[in-house]
């Protein structure tokens, strides 16, 4: 079901389908959620109930005039959305910056998170600035010339031409020109040592093709960071477009493991493991 849910100075678009323990995917940039449109399916059918949102200032999701839509701030509207969707706990999997939103998200609140999957996401201040520098300078004048050059650098199949559309046309561009210019490396550069205490249940997917976060400097580290397991995976950097069914398979695989959250007789939520 696709929806619009109201937050603070914000307004977030997503669709929420399916049945039983909440799985909120994330996408990164310069996406939309139908990133995941090729792996939602897979989860719902496997009996979860799927969140998948526009980050605010990406897609159908907006922010009021003025402001920022940085990491930092989409960690507080997503709890904000779990709150307003009356959800105590969700598993998060989250690409690209994405990454970075659930991190923050995990060290702000890790009672929120029963589980973490990073794909090709970001690790400490390896955020792959370089590959979005052209974006963060282009001329706002001059916003409606750049979707046709995002189509030829990244359209390389109707899936992901299909998503980048959301950035057509002068509306478009300034959009994310606005989304780029407020990414932030420094927002994740010190919350490793936090992440590492909480030791929330992670796994990291890596893209083995993936041309702009590589393996030995992000996914490695980022692993060992999480205490995950790293499993590579036979595409390149948009891994749930690239080989949708290995990342279905992944995530389902993952998802079983993780407590159950059971009623208590008092109504509050107590971990059970799953049989």
């Amino acid at each position: 079901m696709r929806k619009r849910v109201p937050l603070t100075n914000a307004t977030i678009m997503l669709d929420d389908d399916g049945a039983g323990p909440p799985v909120l995917l994330l996408h990164g940039f310069p996406a939309t959620g139908r990133l995941w449109s090729r792996v939602a399916p897979a989860l719902i059918n496997a009996g979860y109930r799927v969140l998948v949102p526009d980050l605010v200032g990406y897609g159908e999701s907006d922010a009021a005039a003025g402001e920022g839509v940085d990491m930092g701030r989409q960690a507080r509207w997503l709890l904000e959305l779990l709150d307003a969707l009356g959800i105590a706990r969700a598993a998060v999997v989250a690409h690209d910056v994405g990454s970075a939103a659930a991190q923050l998200l995990l060290s702000m609140a890790p009672q929120r998170v029963r589980g973490l999957v990073v794909l090709d996401g970001v690790y400490a201040g390896e955020w792959a600035r370089e590959a979005i520098a052209s974006i963060q300078t282009w001329d706002a004048a001059d916003a409606r010339r750049l979707f046709p050059v995002l189509a030829r650098r990244l359209g390389k199949s109707a899936d992901m031409r299909e998503m980048l559309a959301a950035y057509e046309g002068e509306e478009g561009g300034i959009r994310l020109i606005r989304a780029a210019r407020d990414l932030d490396p420094r927002q994740t550069l010190h919350i490793g040592e936090t992440l590492r205490g909480i030791g929330a249940p992670a796994l990291v997917l890596w893209g083995e093709h993936d041309d702009f976060l590589p393996v030995n400097t992000v996914a490695r580290p980022l692993a060992e960071l999480l205490g995950a397991a790293l499993i590579m995976l036979p595409g390149g950097h948009f891994t749930p477009l690239d080989c949708p069914q290995q990342v279905a398979t992944a995530l389902i695989d993952f998802l079983a493991r993780l407590p159950q959250n059971e009623p208590t007789a008092s109504g509050s939520e107590t971990d059970a493991p799953d049989p």
